[in-house]
């Protein structure tokens, strides 16, 4: 016994126990004992972390199975079923992300291509001229040519002969004849554009600066090589003045008052005779007089052959130079600003438009600031056939472009539809030649390259941001230019009318060529609609409109066309109407799930596009288009399959419903949307019927699955990691099922919704209850192993209850109504009431499997507690408590690892409550023992509050230390005591009782006080209210029985009674008594008055109507001295009467149990009133 005997306390310290004795040598062996009681307690695992998986099911992964598959009582395919239409509407909740889905890796669908829509073939005469045209453009090339550009003569014409495709022979002889031909009129356009940081010439700080500007030939300008950096330019056509004047004339601009940083913007064009040795020459003046000028003007007009000019540009020099001596000047002369010489053969073939630097006349001069300077070197009187047959260098600039194109970008190459028009550096080189020598501008080149590349899209697919990056352009230089000549105006609104009808084409299958999956098909579209809106830029800027209505009204119509297209062909394909209703009806469900996967898309990828680039709102336009079709059709065949409502119908109608019910709610998601104007509205009303039958056989299909559940479950734990069966998972997952389709049911009418949930809720609550009876009958059927006090399947049985329980208390709380009320304070009064029903159903199942599983260890628990009873005096306490410890911390730590938290709880409570009866049987068998033998039970009891408290791991103490704990509490504190404490302690019970049960038995009203004088205590009877009626009329013969006690602090003292009242539950007495004893036996413990109210007999025993006691230490006169000598002092007291409770009756079982002469007697005594006394009715 001692090495068993030495570890109690590590054991509960290991346990998280608070068990402390005294300490003792003899318990150094049992406070070794390690247990696992209480030890890592869990909570049980969700039941819907197997949601991929069912535990029990024929297969892990079940595939799909058809509309009309399962078949009645094939639980598993059911809920497989339901499982997928549940997964279907995982993607349904609330509003989609507006984004697109990423799958960004993958190419866009191609687009259609069509030859015809591009230009005209050329005919071969004309492919002849198109050639002598490019090649006459490379010939007689003048200006510099740019560091990204082909310098080589000889090199583009080989590019040439590739891109026309001539032998070699044909070429040089195209050369020859080219180079044979009339050499082009050169031509240099120039605009003076301002002038910025002039020197201040006037008094006010200011000049009023103008400019003069000419050519000069080699004889007369000193040649300064200059490098110019090529710039891109714009330039707007048109002049302030009436035309040009001659070339090799000098120009003069307009005067700018009394500023530094003058604005011109005036054009000039001056003919070039040698473009190697000319250069341009410019003056900037500050204008002193009016006079000046207008001698300037005539003179400049008198100038006549290169002799004069050369002339009058020295008078300038000397004025200049005047100007700049330190000398004052001559009034009435301007005053020079500074000058530049710009060499004609330095101007860039494609142009200059830069700020050039003020030069000064000579050394003497201070110039300031800088000029800014548009230059392009043209050509005129061109000695080609194109020319000669009157075709405009726009028209042949635009055939050269279309043609080098075509042979840049071949049909054929892969992944044409990424080209974004980058040319080879030799095409790139002679188109710009050949735009600057037909003096296109800007505007017109961006026209031109729109019109070609456009065109050439819709044969050739190209990238949609090189022609907006075109579009974008030709925009820039529209702002600054907005004329173009009538012809190159309507062609260039033929372009836009071919694109747009081309763009629009691609939206009406917009689902084919732009799926919303395919994040590059996206991007594209946006792309495509930016070129859309581009062209809504140019329509107020048009004479002749090449949009018959407007953009986005014809946008809208593609979409509706499209989508009418893409709705009969999945109709037709998957649910033609020639079918009969049964049939259709799947092909129907299909369709209108891909209406709501397309909607999504629409929401999510589509509306932004189309709102923030064309102000199209493509989701409210295809949403109420479809959803009209879509519930046209529902309509027609709700009331055909009406009268055929079968299985397989109600089925196919009841997924149907669903996929409608979630249009209406994705409708309804979006702010300021109202389902009750769409076609769906009231749509629920024909597919009530379909809904009711499938509801009932989910009833009877949920039996049938828990059944084979069960059937094939071994009550053992799924994994190490879990504590339920199979079948328990298998029961949540179906609750947790039928929860999630009622929430995406949502069934829109109120009643009807209630009426369907409860019925609903009912049969949950009888699956459930059919499931824990199969369990109970399954368990019953297994046989239990030989001396196994633990059962592992009892176990599992418990934990599959709990599991249940919560399952279907979740399950049940989701049916409230209405949607979105938490708890329990939406379901109906019958939902309600179901649910608590259910729930009290299954505690009780528990208690019953927790009592089931610990009553194998009733034997054992006695066996121990008896060892305790029987152990002798010489044994320390600890030592013979030790192996009742020692078994229940085995046993409990299996428990622990065999049940969930809460069920460990129970089986707790109940081994709890075995022990204190086994405990309470224990003392009840033995008698007249010595008072060592309550001391160790009172120990016992002790160390097992310790053990199952565990430092707050176990039970609470507040449930440990009540019911049969205060029970047997009292006992041994009873037992520990005195006959006379013992009785004592039977008054004092009877005390505390007296305010437990008022008004059951009636009142009694009394008065007492105590007379110093007389030393006596008065006790006045009052009256009496609603007694019992105990006679067979319906009334009582009170009398009441006044005595004192304890008898051994009276024991002088007799019995007093009143009077009897007969017939009435209401007597009044006004009597009073007497008894002479002294004031100090009133102030002992437990003293007492005690009133019983008894029914007078005349043919037998009279009846005990009730008792209340009274305290004399709270008397009048006893706890002070009364004032007044005899005068009667207090007020009536009302006690209320009651029978004797268990604390009572516990103390006088504990004297009859004592052999003194004083319990016997008082126990004798008692007996003798006990006899009148009925049980508590």
């Amino acid at each position: 016994m001692a090495s068993a005997t030495s570890s109690l306390k590590p054991l509960c310290r290991a346990q998280g126990l608070s068990w402390s004795p005294s300490r003792s040598p003899t318990m150094s062996t049992l406070l070794d004992i390690k247990s696992s009681v209480l030890r890592q307690v869990q909570v049980c695992p969700s039941f819907r972390r197997r949601t991929e998986q069912e535990p029990g099911s024929a297969s892990a992964d079940p595939q799909e199975p058809a509309m009309g598959a399962w078949k009645p009582g094939d639980g598993v395919e059911f809920f497989a079923h339901m499982r997928l239409m549940l997964k279907k509407g995982e993607g349904r909740q609330g509003l989609p992300c507006p984004e697109v889905p990423l799958r960004s890796g993958s190419p866009a669908p191609p687009e259609p291509v069509d030859p015809s829509r591009g230009l005209r073939a050329l005919a071969p005469e004309e492919v002849d001229m198109l050639y002598e045209e490019a090649l006459y453009t490379v010939l007689y090339r003048a200006g510099t040519m740019g560091p990204d550009q082909v310098d080589d003569e000889e090199a583009l014409l080989s590019y040439l002969q590739q891109v026309f495709g001539t032998s070699t022979e044909e070429h040089t002889k195209a050369i020859e004849r080219v180079r044979k031909a009339k050499a082009p009129t050169y031509a240099l356009k120039v605009s003076v554009m301002r002038a910025k940081n002039l020197l201040a010439k006037d008094p006010n700080g200011f000049s009023d600066p103008y400019c003069m500007l000419g050519i000069l030939p080699a004889s007369d300008a000193t040649q300064e090589p200059r490098v110019q950096k090529e710039q891109r330019f714009g330039f707007r056509k048109g002049s302030k003045r009436s035309g040009p004047l001659p070339a090799k004339c000098i120009q003069v601009t307009e005067v700018k008052s009394s500023t530094l940083n003058p604005v011109w913007k005036e054009h000039f064009l001056f003919e070039i005779e040698d473009v190697s040795t000319d250069q341009l020459h410019l003056d900037i003046w500050d204008h002193d007089d009016d006079v000046s000028l207008v001698e300037a003007c005539r003179k400049l007009n008198e100038v006549i052959g290169l002799k004069g000019m050369g002339r009058y540009f020295k008078q300038i020099v000397k004025s200049a130079r005047a100007n700049g001596a330190a000398g004052p000047t001559e009034d009435h002369t301007d005053d020079f600003l500074g000058c530049l010489n710009i060499p004609v053969r330095e101007v860039p073939v494609a142009g200059v438009d830069r700020w050039f630097k003020l030069e000064p006349r000579s050394s003497a001069s201070r110039v300031e600031g800088d000029c800014h300077l548009v230059l392009k070197l043209i050509t005129m009187q061109r000695d080609t056939a194109m020319s000669q047959r009157g075709r405009s260098g726009f028209l042949s600039h635009l055939l050269l472009l279309s043609h080098l194109l075509r042979f840049e970008h071949p049909a054929e190459e892969p992944n044409s539809s990424s080209w974004r028009g980058e040319l080879s550096t030799p095409a790139a080189t002679i188109l710009c030649l050949h735009g600057a020598q037909s003096n296109l501008s800007p505007l017109q080149l961006a026209v031109l390259h729109w019109q070609v590349s456009s065109r050439h899209h819709q044969t050739c697919t190209l990238d949609y941001s090189y022609l907006l990056g075109l579009l974008d352009d030709m925009q820039a230089h529209w702002e600054e230019a907005p004329s173009l000549p009538q012809e190159q105006e309507e062609s260039l609104a033929d372009s836009f009318s071919a694109f747009s009808e081309f763009g629009l084409q691609l939206l009406r299958q917009l689902r084919d060529y732009f799926p919303a999956t395919n994040s590059t098909a996206v991007y594209r579209l946006e792309l495509l609609l930016k070129c859309l809106g581009k062209l809504q830029f140019f329509q107020p800027s048009f004479e002749i409109c090449p949009f018959e209505t407007e953009l986005n009204m014809d946008v809208a119509a593609a979409l509706k066309r499209g989508n009418r297209e893409w709705y009969d062909r999945i109709l037709n394909a998957r649910s033609p109407r020639e079918q009969p209703g049964p049939q259709r009806l799947p092909g129907l469900v299909v369709l209108a799930d891909a209406i709501y996967d397309d909607l999504q898309s629409c929401y999510s990828v589509y509306a932004s596009l189309f709102h923030s680039i064309l102000n199209v709102d493509v989701f409210t336009l295809t949403f109420r288009q479809l959803e009209r079709l879509v519930a046209e059709e529902a309509w027609v065949l709700t009331e055909e399959l009406s009268p055929k409502m079968t299985l397989e119908v109600a089925s196919g109608l009841f997924e149907l419903y669903l996929t409608l019910a979630d249009l209406q709610r994705f409708w309804d998601s979006i702010p300021g949307r109202d389902s009750r104007s769409l076609a769906l509205a009231g749509i629920h009303t024909p597919f009530l019927p379909a809904v009711k039958l499938w509801l009932q056989v989910l009833r009877d299909q949920a039996k049938w699955r828990l059944q084979g559940a069960v059937n094939v479950d071994t009550l053992e734990p799924v994994d190490p990691s879990s504590r339920h069966s199979s079948s328990a998972a298998t029961a949540g997952l179906c609750l947790s099922h039928i929860q999630e389709l009622w929430v995406r049911l949502a069934w829109p009418d109120p009643a009807q919704a209630q009426e369907l949930g409860t019925q609903l809720g009912q049969d949950m609550c009888e699956a459930t209850l059919f499931y824990t009876e199969l369990l109970r009958k399954k368990v019953d059927t297994q046989p239990g192993a030989a001396g196994e006090a633990v059962s592992e399947a009892l176990c599992v049985v418990l934990n599959n209850v709990e599991l249940v329980r919560k399952a279907a208390g979740q399950a049940l709380k989701g049916l409230a109504w209405p949607e979105g009320a938490t708890g329990l304070e939406g379901c109906s009064p019958p939902l309600l009431s179901c649910t608590q029903a259910l729930d009290d159903d299954l505690q009780r199942e528990a208690h019953t499997v927790t009592a089931h599983l610990t009553s194998k260890m009733v034997g054992d628990i006695r066996k121990y507690v008896q060892h305790i009873s029987l152990s002798p005096d010489s044994i320390q306490n600890d030592e013979a408590v030790a192996p009742l410890m020692k078994y229940l911390d085995d046993k409990l730590a299996l428990l622990n690892s065999s049940l969930v938290k809460g069920n460990l709880s129970r089986v707790l409570e109940a081994l709890w409550e075995l022990l204190l009866q086994a405990i309470l049987q224990a003392l009840g068998a033995n008698r007249d023992v010595s008072a060592d033998f309550y001391s160790r039970f009172h120990f016992t009891l002790e160390a097992l509050v310790s053990f199952f408290h565990a430092e707050g791991q176990g039970l609470p103490l507040e449930s440990l230390r009540d019911g049969s704990y205060k029970r047997l509490k009292e006992e041994l504190r009873l037992h520990k005591c005195s006959t006379r404490e013992c009785i004592e302690q039977f008054y004092l019970d009877k005390l505390k009782q007296r305010t437990l049960e008022q008004n059951r038995f009636g009142r009694l009203s009394v008065r007492c006080h105590y007379e110093a004088a007389e030393q006596r205590l008065a006790v006045e009877v009052l009256h009496a209210a609603d007694l019992l009626p105990l006679d067979a009329n319906g009334l009582s013969d009170p009398f009441v029985i006044v005595e004192l006690g304890p008898p051994h602090l009276f024991p002088l003292v007799r019995s007093q009674r009143t009077q009897v009242k007969t017939r009435t539950l209401h007597p009044v007495y006004d009597e009073l008594f007497y008894f002479s004893v002294p004031a100090e036996a009133c102030r002992r413990r437990g003293a007492c008055v005690l009133f019983t109210v008894m029914d007078h007999d005349w043919l037998s025993t009279n009846d005990f109507a009730g008792e209340a006691a009274l305290g004399l230490g709270g008397v009048s006169g006893v706890a002070r001295p009364q004032v007044g000598g005899g005068a009667r002092a207090g007020q009536p007291v009302t006690l209320h009467l009651c029978r004797p409770r268990a604390q009572v009756r516990s103390a006088l079982r504990m004297l009859e149990g004592r052999t003194s002469k004083e319990a016997q007697e008082f126990v004798k005594k008692l007996k003798e009133l006990a006899k009148c006394m009925e049980a508590d009715p």
